[in-house]
């Protein structure tokens, strides 16, 4: 019988990294730190095939590959001495997505899974922190709700700000636990509405119900678009990674980051990456806080984050690419969450070639075959015209999330710029992007964002599609529903409204109100110079 269900754990693993088409990206990765006894949370994962299979089989996963899950189940279990829905000693799980190419943000993620009125006890017991086990439920069914149960994010949002604005919190973490019994209540009351059941307490069918909804994920508008924008073949199927739960959100020895051995947007050989104190992964990459940059992890953790510098330099070495890396700090401990190629602008693209050749990293034809031809258009992309730039107002400076000028007027939802980009140059304005503003961000000539970091979910598909953007702006206060911006400029409020004109600079973070004007950049110079010249050698060599 052939192999459909791969452990990995405790410096072992079924798999490792050239298993991409099986396992997927994120599973391969997993496998391969593993074996190489980095500290990985255990787990397992669901080859691709299944995800196959499921389709072909009228939504269904053979009877076969359930036995296969659930024994990889119990080694997990007797792996992490817990036990899946035991009340007194649960274990949580993550179930994430993972396909061959990576798809950031695109298919579907739960975390926290196997908790339930019953475990949720076990958990406070367990941990002695009332407030740490009840915001881990509310997220296991908030992020379950909306990937399972097909209810709007936006209505568990909504009931967890009102919530906030009645406790007087500014923060997530002002609220206290009972505070969140009283999300939790709020959102048990939700699920009875809008889909006709009860939140579901069995911590198997949770486990059935959340793999079954990542396998559809691979077919939702999003990634479909995703993968016509990037030439991804359809019938490639995602694996789905089932790995015990490690903590960022225990209190302020925890944490959650997102990293790159080197910088993605410029190319810069420096470690470059965001972090949350008391949070949980997807807080990161969401952007719906902002986070601090990684160097500040030096003051706050200087022995975690040596360590993290320690194996993502080996991973770069041992892959001979930039890293794109997730990992998670429990209680002053550091475990690897994904390593994974990053991807990278053009002009970082060519940057980061050139060094790894002086590095001795990968050889002359190496690098010109890892840049594609439409990164190097990226690299003749405008620039704001100094002086052009100088008769404006700057509105704002946030991070510089994706390199290059872009000017165009305002739009502040993925349709309307679709609608208005037909007729004219147009900048995506938004308070953070979702996944499902992927067809948005594809005909913007520029991306605005107030919250999030460089590692956001708008920052890391800006990059990747050679577009500039500004993240983490948060001067600017975002109304999608006024369709305006509003920001505090030279002492008065200034708002932009739909089809106003917007200037930003990537390169830099700027933001400025009006038209400016462009210049074209100068390519003999630097890095390019050298990359060209090696492409010119080896031209004849690859026909």
């Amino acid at each position: 019988m052939s192999k459909h269900v791969y452990s990995f754990g405790e410096g072992a693993a079924d798999g490792d990294g050239k298993m991409k088409d099986t396992l997927g990206g994120k599973g391969a990765g997993l496998a391969e730190m593993s074996r190489a006894g980095l500290p990985v949370p255990p787990g397992f994962t669901i080859s691709t095939e299944v995800c196959n299979v499921y389709f072909r089989t009228g939504s269904r996963v053979p009877g076969e590959i359930q036995k296969e899950m659930l024994e990889a189940l119990g080694l997990l279990e007797r792996r992490m001495g817990q036990k899946l829905g035991d009340a007194e000693n649960p274990l949580l799980v993550s179930v994430r997505s993972g396909a061959k190419f990576s798809m950031p943000g695109m298919m579907d993620t739960i975390l926290n899974l196997g908790l339930n009125d019953a475990t949720l006890a076990g958990l406070e017991r367990k941990s002695g922190n009332p407030r740490f086990a009840r915001d881990c439920y509310r997220r296991f069914m908030q992020m379950f709700g909306n990937v399972v149960l097909e209810i709007p994010k936006s209505e568990f949002e909504h009931l967890f700000e009102a919530r906030k604005k009645k406790a007087g919190a500014r923060f997530d973490t002002d609220l206290t636990a009972k505070d969140l019994d009283a999300v939790i209540a709020a959102y048990k009351n939700l699920v009875r509405r809008r889909s006709g059941r009860e939140f579901p307490q069995d911590a198997l069918e949770q486990l059935t119900l959340a793999r079954d909804a990542v396998f559809r994920s691979w077919h939702n508008p999003r990634a479909i678009h995703y993968r016509k924008m990037n030439q991804i073949p359809d019938n490639l199927g995602t694996a789905v990674n089932v790995q015990a739960m490690v903590f960022g959100n225990l209190g302020n020895t925890s944490a959650t980051g997102v990293g790159f051995t080197r910088n993605p947007a410029t190319g810069e050989p420096e470690f470059y990456g965001e972090f949350l104190i008391n949070a949980q992964g997807e807080d990161v990459v969401a952007g719906i806080r902002t986070p601090q940059p990684i160097s500040e992890l030096r003051r706050a953790m200087p022995g975690v984050y040596d360590q993290l510098r320690e194996i993502t330099t080996m991973l770069e070495r041992h892959y001979r690419d930039v890293q794109d890396f997730e990992f998670t700090i429990e209680d002053g401990k550091l475990y690897m969450l994904q390593t994974r190629n990053g991807k990278r602008t053009g002009p970082a693209a060519v940057r980061i070639a050139v060094d790894m050749v002086n590095e001795k990293l990968i050889s002359r034809e190496e690098a010109v075959l890892r840049v594609d031809p439409q990164q190097l258009d990226q690299l003749l992309h405008p620039l704001l015209d100094p002086k052009s730039r100088a008769k404006l107002t700057k509105i704002a400076a946030g991070l510089p999330a994706s390199p290059g000028a872009a000017v165009g007027t305002v739009v502040f939802t993925a349709d309307d710029a679709v609608e208005r980009a037909a007729h004219g140059p147009v900048i995506l304005v938004r308070a953070e992007t979702v996944p499902d503003d992927i067809h948005g961000m594809e005909v913007a000539k520029g991306i605005l964002t107030s919250r999030g970091g460089m590692t956001s979910h708008a920052a890391v598909v800006a990059r990747g599609m050679g577009t500039p953007c500004v993240a983490g702006a948060g001067d600017i206060e975002v109304s999608e529903r006024a369709r305006e911006l509003s920001v505090a400029a030279g002492g008065k409020r200034l708002v932009l409204r739909e089809g106003d004109w917007l200037s930003l600079d990537g390169s830099t973070g700027e933001v400025y109100a009006g038209r400016a004007a462009t210049v074209e950049p100068d390519p003999s110079s630097g890095a390019l110079a050298a990359f060209m010249s090696w492409a010119d050698q080896f031209r004849g060599a690859f026909g």
